[in-house]
């Protein structure tokens, strides 16, 4: 079987359907699909919030609660008390499959009468301000994330405590300002860690600790600005740092981002993996473009996936196999396919939304529980639902659903964007696809106007002290201006506030009180983030511009001839090296 070059029906760029790609497509009795890779992801990122929060009714009980739905949604938004009661049935939604009209117009009719779940928030103590979150305790402005504790303004953390403005942290304690770490604890201003101890503004290092402004680090102690020293050399030297300034602090950020851009960086981040590319993942074997992911066999196209076997462009899956074209989904999941919000241990779904424990063979359903053979919320016997099924696949392909823009949506295709519950700006897509009210609108996508900030602000950020020790605790609870003022496209708040917990972080752990909002803090650390885009690249490894210590397999002059898939793009700035290379040089 031959690769064939297609042209995306979304972007007009070209994209290639590898022969592996064709062996998924007939594994999983799907056409190949119309939409690349990039623009498979987007469209399945539109049907998950995050992020974007609201203060509203439950539409059952009647109590104020908070929802990722606005008090405007077509459909009924119930509490998560509600939802999972047995008030309501979802199969008091159901009704006869109309073959005069298309699937996707009789889905979204669905869609606008289904009650939905206020927040994805399961086994949580303390934690009404959080979205996408299971087994926490005392959570504050969390996101996607599960079994962490004391923890704020964090996103995709994981078994972890103590944690404050991070991402991608693992089995973490006590951190701040940190990207991309693991087993570690007492972190501060650093990114890609492993097993490392009290670090500051440190910088790809590994079973490290007591080091500052330091990078590219193998089992070291007591480094201070990338210079070995003894202990008390060091706690000397440590002692004349003061973060607690913040004109010294934004200071030393800048000297990181400098160290940062000078140090070697690894064409991707991965651990015990076999044939496989994508950056961010672990105990891997034969997975191809796959983004912040830990124990994959046979995967492609996955963003943020785990314990999964055969599954193919999915974001957000947890213990699932033979999957497809799924947003979020997982927990002892078979066979779902273009489906969102599909979890735990349900089987052999398509074109469902956010179906639950034990739900099985259902087509076209929303909110069912625990059901089997439904199609649009209606029970057929288990006979007359599989034959019917195939007939509406076919009338798929023969009438099939276009949108705003003249997209064709057949049968093989995901959710079309302008169907989805959540407005582009409120959802994932938004952040990791930027773009503007008018280049949404002109998808023919829906924009959610933002109310206008009005907070009133108590202290602007050019009144605040610019040392923590001058900080008094009768700060928590005033509303600080952003220094953004809402200038950006960040989501930005215009005032926040500080909480008890966050403002002894400040004071105890000597560290200047930020002048930015939540939102602008956030989006500040996706700035430095890679994309979850491949490209292919030259290793920078050149004896012409880089002084090794050691020699390479290129020998001592030359510039080494490896190239490799990776997520620096080639007009970034980081000096990116080849496998061989980087552990040549930094082991």
């Amino acid at each position: 079987m031959n690769s064939e070059e297609k042209t995306c029906q979304n972007c007009k760029k070209q994209f290639v359907i590898e022969p592996e790609d064709f062996r998924f497509y007939e594994k999983f009795k799907v056409p190949p699909p119309t939409f690349c890779p990039q623009c498979r992801l987007q469209r399945r990122q539109v049907w998950r919030n995050e992020r974007t929060l609201y203060r509203r009714t439950c539409d059952l009980c009647k109590t104020s609660i908070v929802a990722m739905y606005p008090a405007d949604a077509k459909f009924p938004v119930y509490c998560r008390s509600c939802w999972y009661s047995d008030k309501w049935d979802p199969l008091s939604y159901g009704r006869a499959y109309d073959f005069s009209k298309t699937f996707f117009s009789q889905f979204r009719e669905l869609l606008d009468a289904v009650p939905r779940i206020s927040l994805q928030i399961d086994n949580c103590v303390n934690c009404d301000y959080t979205n996408q979150i299971i087994d926490c305790k005392n959570c504050y402005l969390v996101f996607g994330a599960g079994w962490n504790e004391d923890c704020n303004y964090s996103y995709r953390i994981i078994s972890s405590r103590k944690i404050t403005d991070s991402f991608f942290i693992f089995k973490d304690e006590q951190c701040y300002e940190t990207i991309e770490s693991r087993d570690s604890a007492l972190l501060y201003f650093s990114q890609d860690i492993a097993d490392g101890l009290n670090l500051l503004f440190c910088y790809d290092t590994s079973g490290s600790d007591n080091c500052f402004m330091s990078s590219n680090l193998r089992r070291s102690s007591h480094y201070f600005r990338n210079k070995p020293l003894d202990k008390e050399e060091y706690a000397k030297s440590i002692a004349e740092i003061d973060t607690g300034s913040y004109k010294k602090l934004e200071g030393y950020k800048k000297e990181f981002a400098d160290m940062y851009a000078k140090s070697i960086h690894r064409y991707a981040n991965s651990k015990n993996v076999t044939n496989s590319t994508g950056h961010a993942f672990s105990n891997t074997k034969n997975a191809y473009y796959c983004f912040n992911g830990s124990d994959i066999e046979n995967c492609r196209y996955l963003l943020f996936g785990s314990q999964a076997k055969d599954s193919m462009d999915v974001n957000i899956g947890d213990g699932m196999e033979l999957c497809y074209e799924n947003s979020t989904s997982g927990v002892e999941v078979y066979n779902i396919k273009f489906s969102s919000d599909t979890w735990p241990q349900v089987r052999n779904l398509e074109y469902c939304e956010s179906c639950r424990g034990g739900a099985s063979d259902l087509f076209g359903s929303i909110g069912i529980r625990g059901k089997q053979y439904c199609i649009l919320n209606k029970q057929y016997p288990k006979e007359e639902y599989e034959a019917l099924v195939p007939k509406i696949r076919k009338q798929m392909d023969e009438v099939p659903y276009v949108d705003a823009k003249g997209r064709i949506y057949k049968y093989g295709e995901f959710f079309p964007v302008e169907i989805a519950p959540f407005a582009y700006n409120e959802t994932m897509a938004h952040d990791w696809f930027p773009l503007t009210e008018r280049e949404v609108t002109g998808e023919g996508w829906r924009w959610k106007e933002e109310a206008e900030r009005t907070a009133a602000i108590d202290i602007s950020p050019s009144d605040l002290p610019d040392h923590i020790k001058d900080a008094n605790e009768s700060i928590v609870g005033k509303t600080i201006g952003c220094l953004h003022k809402g200038f950006c496209n960040q989501k930005c708040t215009v005032g926040f506030r500080i909480i008890p917990s966050e403002f002894q972080l400040y004071k105890t752990k000597n560290i200047a009180l930020p002048r930015l909002c939540p939102n602008c803090r956030h989006y500040e650390r996706m700035k430095r983030l890679t994309t979850y885009k491949l490209y292919r690249r030259q290793c920078a490894c050149d004896y012409a511009n880089h002084t090794n210590t050691r020699q390479h397999i290129h020998h001592t002059e030359g510039r080494c001839p490896n190239t490799f898939d990776t997520p620096y793009a080639s007009d970034r700035k980081e000096i990116v090296y080849c496998e061989t290379c980087y552990q040549a040089e930094v082991g």
